[in-house]
C-alpha cells in the first residue's frame, strides 16, 4: 500500500496524472490530509466514487502511533512514537506565549556520536520516510487539539536531518505548502552538525531557517565534540553559512553552542567565538548543558554563562540563552532517546573506554 503522507505536492501531482486524474486533486488530498485531518477516503467529497474506490485498494494515509504520552510541569509535551519494525523516536512540543514549537525526529537514532548528546550513545538504525517525519506533525496537531496550534517547526529532534536529505526537504516542503500547514518559512529551522555538501543543496531546493550545532569555536575541539568536524573543518562549514545568507541581506544563521563546564565556557573561548562568526550574519543560541547517565561533561554554573554572553554581547553578537523547557520528562535538548535498537552496539564501546 501507497502511504500518501509520503509525497509533498510536486509528488502527489505525479502520482494523480499517473492515474489518469488531473494534477489538481493533489490540493484537494492535502488539505483532506494536513489541513482537515482526514484519513478515510469515503469522507473526501469533492473525489469521484471510482477515485475513492481506487484509492482505498491501493493507498493509505498511516501516521505514527503513539507508545508513550507525557506531560512536564512547564507544560512541554514528549511523545514517544511507533515508526514500525520496532522503531521509535520521540517528538517534543515546547508551548509558550506566542508560540508553540515542535521538535521533530529526522532518523532512529543518530550516526554522528557528538560527545555530549544522549541520543548519539544509541547509535543509528535508519531514516525515517516522509511520512514519518510529516507525521510527527499530524500527530501533535491531533493531540494539542482546536485550542494549541504548532506554530514553529525545528528539524532537531533525533538525528542529523541532512543525512536525509531528500525525505526531510519532501516533509519541510508540506510543512510551507499553503495546501498543507502553510507554516512561513521564518518559522521552519532544519539544524545540522555541519553536513557541508547539504547545506549547499539546502540552500537551493529549500528556503528555509538553518541553524548549525557548534560547540566549539577551534577545530581541535571541535574535533572532540562534534567528530563530523573531522571531515568538513569550520572553515568549509563556515563557508556554507555565508552561502546560505550570501543572496537573503536580513537572514541570519542560528549557531548553537552548549555550555560545558571547563571545556567551551572561558571568556578566551567567546572572544575567539567572536573572531570565528563576526562576517556571518548569526544569532547565537548558548544551550545549558542537560545531562543524562554515564556523561563526563557538567553544565556550565549560570554566572559562566552569562559572562559568556556578555564577552558576545559586547562585541555586538545577538545571542540568547536558551531556557531549559521538558527536563523532568527528558525532552530538553540533547536528551531525546527514545527506544532505539542500538545496533552499532556504541553503547557497549563506550562502557568498555569509560572502564565500566
Amino acid at each position: 500500500m501507497i502511504n500518501l503522507l509520503d509525497f509533498d505536492r510536486k509528488s502527489l501531482e505525479d502520482f494523480f496524472l499517473g492515474i489518469g486524474e488531473k494534477p489538481f486533486r493533489a490540493t484537494q488530498l492535502l488539505k483532506w490530509m494536513h489541513q482537515a485531518g482526514v484519513d478515510d477516503f469515503d469522507r473526501m467529497s469533492n473525489f469521484s466514487k471510482a477515485l475513492r474506490g481506487y484509492l482505498k485498494a491501493h493507498c493509505t494515509i498511516t501516521v505514527p502511533e503513539i507508545v508513550v504520552a507525557q506531560q512536564a510541569a512547564d507544560g512541554t509535551r514528549k511523545w514517544l512514537l511507533q515508526m514500525g519494525c520496532g522503531n521509535r523516536v520521540e517528538t517534543v512540543f515546547i508551548p509558550e506565549d506566542n508560540r508553540g514549537t515542535l521538535c521533530v525526529s529526522s532518523q532512529v537514532g543518530c550516526s554522528l556520536a557528538c560527545s555530549f548528546c544522549s541520543t548519539a550513545r544509541q547509535g543509528f538504525n535508519r531514516n525515517l520516510s516522509t511520512a514519518e517525519i510529516i507525521g510527527q506533525l499530524r500527530v501533535a496537531q491531533r493531540e494539542l487539539g482546536e485550542q494549541t496550534k504548532v506554530t514553529n517547526v525545528v528539524m532537531m529532534g533525533m538525528g542529523e536531518p541532512l543525512l536525509n536529505f531528500n525525505n526531510v526537504v519532501a516533509a519541510m516542503q508540506l510543512m510551507l505548502d499553503d495546501f498543507a500547514y502553510g507554516l512561513s518559512k521564518r518559522r521552519v529551522t532544519v539544524s545540522t552538525s555541519g553536513i557541508v555538501p547539504a547545506m549547499y543543496r539546502l540552500t537551493e531546493v529549500c528556503d528555509v531557517s538553518l541553524a548549525v550545532s557548534l560547540h566549539a569555536a577551534n577545530d581541535e575541539l571541535r574535533d572532540v565534540l562534534v567528530p563530523i568536524n573531522k571531515k568538513y573543518p569550520l572553515r568549509e562549514l563556515l563557508a556554507a553559512c555565508r552561502d546560505n545568507v550570501a543572496d537573503a541581506p536580513r537572514r541570519k544563521i542560528t549557531f548553537e553552542y552548549v555550555m560545558l563546564d571547563g571545556v567551551n565556557d572561558s571568556g578566551a573561548d567567546a572572544r575567539v567565538l567572536v573572531r570565528l562568526l563576526r562576517d556571518v550574519p548569526s544569532k547565537i543560541n548558548l544551550i545549558p548543558f542537560n545531562p543524562f547517565p554515564g556523561t563526563e561533561y557538567r553544565c556550565s554554573p549560570m554566572p559562566v554563562i552569562e559572562r559568556f554572553r556578555t564577552v558576545l554581547h559586547n562585541a555586538g553578537m545577538v545571542t540568547t540563552i536558551r531556557r531549559t523547557r521538558g527536563e523532568d520528562i527528558d525532552a530538553a535538548c540533547g536528551q531525546l532517546v527514545g527506544k532505539v535498537h542500538d545496533k552499532s552496539r556504541r553503547h557497549l564501546r563506550l562502557q568498555k573506554q569509560g572502564g565500566t
